[in-house]
């Protein structure tokens, strides 16, 4: 006996010019910050985070880097200092220096102090000394009054808070 006749799908029977077609627009997702091609002054966290593959704002830092090319990286030594220990105490000596060949091929800017910088970093200090403010945030916030740039990348929500002489906060590229 043979079996049942073969059936054919309803599309298959409409004719071609009859059959309705559905689009799909799909659009790359956004990312969560604008592109900045300026100068930016870059807290230890986001170094910390970039260097150890484990920290959770590691994706997020690349993603950022990778997004922002054009941007021009500057820490201060301070900075730079905070990060080589942290890196070395949780990772390895290793990530420490990779992070120094890192910014002695020019990824990043170690910003040297101005004659009054200590001054200004204490100043900010003790005019923030109810917040977790430390000698690397300090020396941030010196060298964006110095520099004259309000653009930072940076994990901490603490830089939220903080203004320039012209009473403008500081834009935190990393955190929009």
């Amino acid at each position: 006996m043979p079996g049942p006749p073969a059936t054919r799908s309803a599309a298959a029977e409409e004719p071609v010019a009859t059959r309705k077609t559905t689009v799909l627009q799909v659009r790359e997702p956004s990312a969560p910050w604008l592109v900045h091609a300026g100068t930016v002054l870059v807290d230890s966290g986001p170094l910390v985070a970039l260097f150890n593959g484990a920290d959770r704002w590691h994706a997020p830092v690349r993603a950022w880097l990778q997004a922002n090319p054009a941007a021009t990286l500057v820490t201060t030594w301070c900075v730079a200092t905070e990060v080589c220990a942290l890196l070395a105490r949780r990772i390895h000596n290793e990530a420490a220096l990779d992070f120094l060949r890192w910014a002695q091929r020019g990824a990043i800017a170690l910003d040297r102090a101005a004659e009054g910088s200590l001054t200004e970093v204490l100043r900010l200090s003790e005019r923030f000394a109810d917040l977790p403010f430390d000698l690397a945030d300090a020396s941030i916030a010196e060298a964006a009054a110095r520099l004259k740039l309000r653009h930072i990348l940076s994990i901490d929500a603490d830089f939220d808070v903080y203004r320039d002489r012209a009473g403008r906060p500081l834009v935190n590229l990393l955190r929009r």
